[in-house]
C-alpha cells in the first residue's frame, strides 16, 4: 500500500498498554538493536565488511519499453492476432494489468511515467501539437516538463543506477528538458511527437521544420537511413556493453516510435499477414473481444462497445478492401518487428548474464490511432509532396500508410473511441511487468491502475523513497500478492485532455467526450463489468454519479485544468498550430524575399517608364 506516494511495508503491532508503554518498548527495541549493532561491527574484521556488502542483493535492473499508439488487444497476449512472441514471453512470466490506464496523447503520458505526477502538475496538460493558444504558456500547459519537477532516472541515477534513454522523447527539447538534465548517463533521441522510420531527416507531418536528433543532450549525426526500431535496440545494446563492466544495476528507458504514423515495416515483416485482415474490421474486432474473454482479461458478460460510423467492409468495392487490408497488414508486420527487436535485446541480457536480475515494464502510451492525415486538407496537400500510398508500395521507404478509425476500433476491441479521447480505447492500454522477485508468474490483475502509479513502482523496486508526494502508488504489493488493491477503493484519481475528461473511483468511472466523437455530456459506468462503457449508471446510481461529478471539479482546480475555449476543434487547432508554429515562420522569409525582389522590379519599371517619358 502507499500512502503520500510511499511505499508502506507490512508491520508487527505492538500490543495495547498505553502510549507510554509503547513508547518505552519501542526505545528499549532501539537501544537493544543499537547495541547489537555497534556489538558486531566491533567483531567484525574488513574482511568481514566486504563480505556483507557483498552479500548485500543488488537492487533489480529495469528496462522500461514504450509502444507508440498501440490499442488494448493489440499484443497477443491481450488477445490479438499479430505475433508478439518476446512480449508474450514476458507476460507469462510477470503479471498482465487488463485495466491500466494512460492519457489519450503522447506526452501526456511520457510526462507522468517519467515522474508518477499527474499531466497538469507536470506542466504537459497537452501536447504542442493540439494545445488552443489561449492555454499556451499556462503552468498546466507548457507542453514541456517543468524544470522543478524530478524524475524517476533522476531518483535511480542519485542513487546509483547507470541511466539510459533511447528512442522517443517528446516531453521538451530545450536544454534542461534533454536526457542529461533528467538523469540519463547516456542517451539517444527523437525528441518530437514522431518522424519516419526509414530516413532520419523525413518529417511524418508538418509539425515542426525538421527532425530534431540528440545524442547526451548534443545535436545528433544520424544515419542517412535506418530502421527505427533496430536502431534503437541496437543504441541501447551498445550503451549496454560500454558499461558492461560496471557493478551497478541500470535503467533503461526504450520508447519506440512502433506503431506511430507513418506505419512502416521490412517487407518480410509485412508479408506474413498477406490475406489475414482480408475478412474486415467488424470480424476482427469480434475474433478479439472473444479472445479478450477466454484470456481472463474482461468477464464473460463485457459486451462489444459501439462504434458509430463503423463502415461494412462487404459494402466496399474490391479495390478499397485490399487497400485497406494492407493497411493493416502493415500495422501487423511493425508491430510484430518491433517485438523482434526487443527480442534481440532480450537475448543480449541473457548472454550477458543479466536477464534473470532484471524488471521488464511495458506500456503502449495511448490507444489505437484512428486519424488519416490524408483527410486533412493541409496534410493530404504535404504528403502528396512528400510520400506516396500506392497500396504494393506502403510499409516501404517513401511510402505512407495510417489504419484509420475503422481498423482503430479493432485495435482497441473490445473498447470504445481511440487516441485523443476519455473512452476506455483511448485510455486503457496492454500493461506487462516481468520478472519482479516474489511475483507469480502468468497472473492478471484486473484493478484500476494508472501510468502515475510506474514511477513509484520502480522507485519501490529499487528501495527508493521519494521526497515528494506523488500522484500515482507502487504496485509492488499486488505485484507480490500482498495487496488485492494498490490504492483505496474511495480514492479518486481525475484526468482531462482538450476537455475529454474522466474520474476513476474503485471500479466506477465518470467520463465526458467532446464533439466530434462525444456530445460533452457526462456518464457513469462499472468498468470493471462493461469495459466497453455500453451502460450509463448515472440514472440508476445518482449519489455516487453527484460525488463522481464534484471529486472532478475538485480535481480540475487542485490541478489548474483549465476550460476549453467553445470553438475548440482538435483537428483545426493542429492546423492553426503548424501554420502558426511551422508553415508560415518557414514561408515567411522566401515571401519577403520575393516581395521584396517583385518590388524592386516594380520600381526600377516605373523609374524607366518616367525617363521614356521625360
Amino acid at each position: 500500500m502507499m500512502q503520500a506516494g510511499r511505499p508502506v511495508r507490512p508491520q508487527t503491532i505492538a500490543p495495547s498498554g498505553g502510549w507510554r508503554a509503547r513508547a518505552l518498548r519501542a526505545a528499549s527495541v532501539f537501544a537493544g538493536a543499537l547495541l547489537g549493532c555497534t556489538a558486531l561491527a566491533s567483531n567484525l574484521t574488513p574482511g568481514d565488511s566486504n563480505a556483507i556488502a557483498q552479500s548485500t542483493p543488488r537492487p533489480p535492473n529495469i528496462v522500461l519499453i514504450v509502444a507508440d499508439d498501440w490499442g488494448y488487444t493489440d499484443v497477443g497476449a491481450f488477445g490479438g492476432e499479430i505475433a508478439t512472441p518476446t512480449l508474450d514471453a514476458l507476460a507469462a512470466n510477470g503479471t498482465r494489468f487488463s485495466s491500466f490506464h494512460v492519457s489519450a496523447e503522447c506526452s501526456p503520458t511520457r510526462a507522468m511515467l517519467l515522474t508518477g505526477l499527474n499531466s497538469h502538475l507536470t506542466g504537459v496538460g497537452a501536447m504542442r501539437e493540439t494545445v488552443p493558444t489561449s492555454h499556451l504558456g499556462k503552468p498546466g500547459y507548457l507542453t514541456v516538463l517543468k524544470p522543478e519537477v524530478i524524475t524517476v532516472s533522476s531518483r535511480l541515477q542519485q542513487s546509483g543506477y547507470r541511466t539510459y534513454a533511447v528512442g522517443k522523447w517528446h516531453v521538451g527539447k530545450a536544454t534542461h528538458n534533454l536526457p542529461p538534465a533528467r538523469g540519463f548517463d547516456r542517451s539517444l533521441v527523437q525528441a518530437d511527437s514522431g518522424s519516419d522510420n526509414w530516413q532520419t531527416a523525413q518529417r511524418y507531418l508538418a509539425l515542426t521544420d525538421k527532425v530534431y536528433w540528440f545524442e547526451d543532450g548534443r545535436e545528433a549525426r544520424m544515419p542517412k537511413e535506418f530502421y527505427s526500431s533496430q536502431f534503437y535496440v541496437d543504441k541501447a545494446i551498445d550503451y549496454l556493453r560500454q558499461d558492461q563492466q560496471s557493478d551497478k544495476p541500470f535503467f533503461l528507458y526504450l520508447a519506440f516510435q512502433a506503431n506511430h504514423i507513418p506505419l512502416q515495416a521490412p517487407r518480410e515483416f509485412i508479408e506474413r499477414y498477406r490475406g489475414r485482415y482480408d475478412e474486415g474490421w467488424s470480424t476482427l474486432r469480434e475474433a478479439r473481444h472473444r479472445r479478450a474473454i477466454e484470456l481472463g482479461l474482461i468477464p464473460p458478460e463485457a459486451k462489444l462497445a459501439a462504434w458509430p460510423n463503423l463502415e461494412n467492409w462487404t459494402t466496399l468495392d474490391d479495390d478499397r478492401r485490399a487497400y485497406d487490408a494492407r493497411r493493416m497488414e502493415v500495422y501487423a508486420g511493425m508491430a510484430t518487428a518491433m517485438d523482434h527487436h526487443l527480442g534481440r535485446l532480450v537475448a543480449h541480457l541473457r548472454r550477458s548474464g543479466e536477464f534473470d536480475n532484471t524488471v521488464f515494464v511495458f506500456l503502449s502510451d495511448n490507444g489505437a490511432e484512428a486519424s488519416d492525415p490524408y483527410e486533412f486538407t493541409l496534410g493530404r496537400l504535404w504528403l502528396m509532396t512528400q510520400y506516396t500510398n500506392e497500396r504494393e508500395q506502403l510499409g516501404a521507404r517513401g511510402a505512407y500508410a495510417s489504419i484509420g478509425p475503422n481498423w482503430a476500433s479493432a485495435a482497441a476491441a473490445p473498447l470504445a473511441t481511440h487516441k485523443f479521447y476519455a473512452g476506455e480505447g483511448g485510455l486503457r492500454v496492454p500493461l506487462i511487468i516481468s520478472n519482479v522477485a516474489g511475483a507469480t508468474a502468468g497472473t492478471i490483475h484486473r484493478g484500476f491502475a494508472h501510468v502515475t502509479d510506474i514511477a513509484p513502482t520502480l522507485l519501490d523496486l529499487a528501495s527508493i523513497t521519494p521526497a515528494e508526494r506523488l500522484t500515482g502508488h507502487s504496485l509492488l504489493p499486488v505485484l507480490q500478492g500482498a495487496a488485492e488493491r494498490h490504492r483505496a477503493v474511495d480514492e479518486p484519481l481525475g484526468y482531462e485532455l482538450a476537455g475529454n475528461a474522466a474520474l476513476f473511483k474503485g471500479d466506477l468511472k465518470l467520463v465526458r467526450n467532446m464533439p466530434p466523437v462525444g456530445d460533452g455530456r457526462w456518464r457513469l459506468h462499472d468498468i470493471a463489468r462493461d469495459p466497453g462503457e455500453t451502460v450509463d449508471l448515472s440514472a440508476a446510481r445518482p449519489d455516487e454519479y453527484r460525488s463522481m461529478i464534484e471529486a472532478y471539479a475538485r480535481f480540475e482546480r487542485d490541478n489548474g485544468v483549465l476550460p476549453m475555449p467553445a470553438d475548440y476543434d482538435p483537428r483545426q487547432q493542429v492546423t492553426r498550430n503548424a501554420l502558426r508554429n511551422v508553415i508560415l515562420p518557414a514561408a515567411l522569409p522566401p515571401l519577403l524575399l520575393t516581395l521584396t525582389i517583385l518590388g524592386g522590379w516594380l520600381w526600377f519599371r516605373r523609374r524607366q517608364r518616367r525617363m521614356t517619358q521625360a
